[in-house]
This record gives C-alpha cells, structure tokens and sequence, in this order.
C-alpha cells in the first residue's frame, strides 16, 4: 500500500518478454492493409520485380502506397480527376508515395494518375472492375437523353417560301 491507502500492482516481466517477432510473423494490421490493397487496386508486383503488369507484359509507373502495397500507374498519364471512375483515381504525394482517394469528388481542376489495371489490353472490363462504372454512366446518360426528348417539342415546321 502507498500513502493513498489503495493497493499498486506493479506488473512483473513476462518470462517471453525479451523476445521480438520473426521478421516474416504477420503484423496485426497485415490482412487489413492487403483488403485495402486488393479493394483500391493496389496489387502491382512488388520489388524487386520489374514493374510490368503480369496480365498484358507492358512496363508501368510503380509507386508505394501509404500501406505499403504497390500500385502500377499508367506511365507519363495525368488526366482531369474527373474524368476518371471513382476509386480509380490515384494521386502522388511529393514524397512519391502513391494514395487513393476513394470516393472523394476530385477538386475543381483536379488531375491524377491512372492506374493500369483499368487501361489493360489484358483485361476484361469485368476483370479491370468498370462494367458497374460504365453501366451507371450508361444508365445516367440513357436518362438525361430521355429527358431531353421528353422536353423537345419535335421539329420546327418550315416557313412558307411561297
């Protein structure tokens, strides 16, 4: 007991407490990060593979992620942020680490990079993950054109010309 009359339990050593981790035991944040990687895209071969894409053998920009995955990056593509699909928008930091923005709107002006598993002669749309981007455009343009012809009143009639 100390002077405030309460027990103090101080914890004694573990008997494995001197012991670290092999360097190939699995972090508990490991599954986590590769989920991540896998749902952003992030899946490009690693160091010290080159960097070409294992589907169709072109060569790409390969950067680190924050979680320390690698994305393989359209070479020398910047594009308007929002032109492309959401989830598909990569920025660099000026570190040269490679992060995703999800499904934030880009900013007025906003360019990125484009990630090469979505441009792949190797892959189907399907595989590349945009039939459910393009469906919903698809979807959205069909409904903007409807609405358009819904408020055309039809062809002009001609003047007489007599």
């Amino acid at each position: 007991m100390g002077d405030t009359g309460e027990w103090s339990i101080i914890p004694l050593p573990d008997p494995d407490g001197h012991r670290q981790r092999p360097p190939d035991a699995p972090q508990p944040w490991e599954k986590t990060d590769r989920a991540q990687a896998v749902r952003e895209g992030a899946t490009g071969p690693e160091p010290p593979a080159p960097p070409r894409c294992p589907h169709c053998g072109l060569s790409g920009e390969r950067r680190v992620t924050y979680y320390g995955r690698h994305v393989l990056l359209e070479p020398d593509m910047r594009v308007p942020a929002h032109m492309v699909p959401a989830w598909h928008r990569w920025y660099v930091d000026s570190n040269g680490t490679a992060w995703n923005s999800r499904q934030d709107e880009p900013a007025p002006g906003a360019v990125c990079h484009v990630p090469h598993r979505i441009t792949c002669p190797g892959l189907s749309l399907e595989e590349a993950g945009l039939r459910r981007w393009l469906e919903a455009v698809r979807a959205e343009n069909a409904r903007r054109a409807r609405r358009r012809a819904d408020e055309d009143p039809g062809p002009v009639p001609l003047p007489d010309a007599g």
